[in-house]
């Protein structure tokens, strides 16, 4: 360590101390984030040596505070000796620049008020634009793994999601998910799935074909899991249900392909840019469904390439959440999905791009039909029904019969339970082709019937059933 004279004087690498304080975390955070300096206990802010009487006491409640008060882990890069200067012994404390900026103070976050840095002879709070260079800086361009700017997280909508599905959330799983990083500090990625993500899903409803008039409009927070069940719920209110007559019998079709509104959503949720605030778009118009996302194309990948089916993820580890939730099946299929659920209609989907948007657009097939496409539609059009006529399991149950229409709620449930009586129990795939819903809309079903007692369930994740009770 460099020898110290009579005129020594504060200054951006020096920070002198009467005695030792709880405010010397304050310079300590600032010297791990600026350039390093020492710390010096025993010495007046004139430059004049006081001295340290007991210098163990005050090298141990040193090391201590930096051990505690200082996020993330300082004590590596801190060095605590005692050193003579005038002939009085005085507490040096050395910090080196640290690896993992920003370094900041338990309890204050990763915020100005938390993070400091030095300023000329002073440790002043860092700005946000300097927390973000120092956060890139030191994890890199990729956002998910980036630790987040809120620390004081909660996980109550992911972890009751995560025990429905049977997949383990405790903090080995999380550290291997990448939601708590290598530092032991959350990463964006944490923040998106957690219940305070600061990224929401704008959903407006307009009449007729242009933004003119709103007819209903909602906003969705919390956990990007919950955001995506509350949005298809959403969506699928407007997912209406006409009827057809080719023939003898009657036809019922959706305006939209189920698969490709829930693909849509989540090619939007998955691969949007998260280092922008904006929210991801979903308009409803008369005709059409259109979801935009912030964030253009993943660098080294073509328009072209993603028609083809080619995946080059932004955020891999969020799809890799997912992925293990079943909420996906595999990476790259969802635009290839969405153009095969719309295979032998008059109108296809749409998908445009610009430097930082992809857009798609999902027409309604119902209503370019009516518009004088082939084919018409007669009966009365309902917003509120649900058909379900697909082959019911895999347990040999035969079908569901004709298409069927739900006049309320009630009805759908009342049908769901007569079904599980007469086949004994049901999966949640069961339920999903039944009522033809999505997975989530399944789940919430399930769920909603389970906790009102008119279902029991057994197992877990993929063997979970579920049972009408005796009565």
């Amino acid at each position: 360590m460099p020898g110290r004279g009579k005129n020594m004087k504060e200054s951006a690498t020096v920070e002198c101390k009467r005695e030792y304080t709880e405010n010397i975390r304050f310079a300590a955070a600032a010297f791990a984030n600026t350039d390093g300096g020492t710390i010096y206990i025993g010495v007046n802010d004139d430059g004049s040596v006081r001295g340290v009487e007991d210098t163990d006491a005050v090298m141990l409640r040193v090391t201590n505070m930096i051990r505690d008060a200082i996020r993330p882990d300082l004590t590596m890069f801190t060095q605590c000796e005692v050193t003579e200067l005038e002939g009085r012994p005085v507490v040096a404390v050395m910090v080196q620049r640290g690896t993992a900026r920003p370094y900041y103070l338990a309890g204050k976050g990763i915020r100005p008020e938390g993070v400091y840095v030095r300023q000329g002879a002073s440790s002043v709070p860092a700005s946000e634009v300097a927390i973000l260079d120092m956060i890139k800086e030191t994890s890199g361009d990729c956002y998910e793994e980036s630790r987040s700017l809120e620390q004081q997280l909660t996980f109550t909508a992911a972890e009751d999601y995560f025990e429905k599905c049977g997949v383990p959330f405790e903090e080995q799983q999380k550290r291997t998910l990448g939601i708590i990083g290598e530092d032991g500090t959350y990463t964006n990625l944490g923040r998106l799935l957690s219940d305070q993500c600061a990224h929401t899903i704008k959903l407006a409803v307009f009449e007729g074909r242009d933004k003119m008039v709103f007819r209903d409009r909602r906003e969705l927070g919390g956990s990007l899991i919950t955001q995506m069940e509350e949005a298809i719920s959403y969506i699928d209110r407007y997912n209406r249900t006409r009827s057809e007559f080719p023939g003898m019998r009657r036809v019922d079709r959706r305006d939209y392909p189920v698969e490709a509104i829930r693909e849509s959503l989540f090619n939007a949720v998955t691969h949007r840019d998260y280092s922008f605030a904006d929210a991801t778009q979903i308009s409803i118009f008369d005709d059409r469904i259109e979801f935009l996302s912030i964030g253009g194309l993943a660098k080294g990948v073509s328009f072209d390439d993603i028609m083809m089916g080619v995946s080059a993820l932004r955020n891999r580890r969020l799809a890799d959440v997912f992925y293990r939730l079943e909420l996906i099946e595999a990476f790259g299929t969802g635009i290839l999905k969405i153009r095969n659920s719309y295979k032998g209609q008059a109108v296809q989907p749409a998908f445009a791009v610009s430097t930082h948007a992809f857009k798609t657009t999902l027409p309604n097939v119902n209503a370019a039909k009516e518009s004088g496409g082939a084919g018409g539609f007669g009966g009365q059009d309902r917003a509120d029904v649900a058909p379900a006529g697909k082959a019911f399991g895999a347990r040999g149950a035969g079908t569901v019969g004709a298409a069927r229409r739900f006049r309320n709620t009630a009805e759908r449930e009342e049908y769901l339970l007569q079904f599980i009586r007469e086949q004994g129990y049901a999966v949640r795939r069961d339920v999903e082709e039944a009522l033809d819903v999505s997975q989530p809309t399944a789940i919430l079903i399930l769920r909603k019937l389970t906790e009102e007692g008119r279902l029991v369930k057994e197992g877990d994740g993929k063997l979970r059933r579920y049972y009408v009770p005796d009565k």
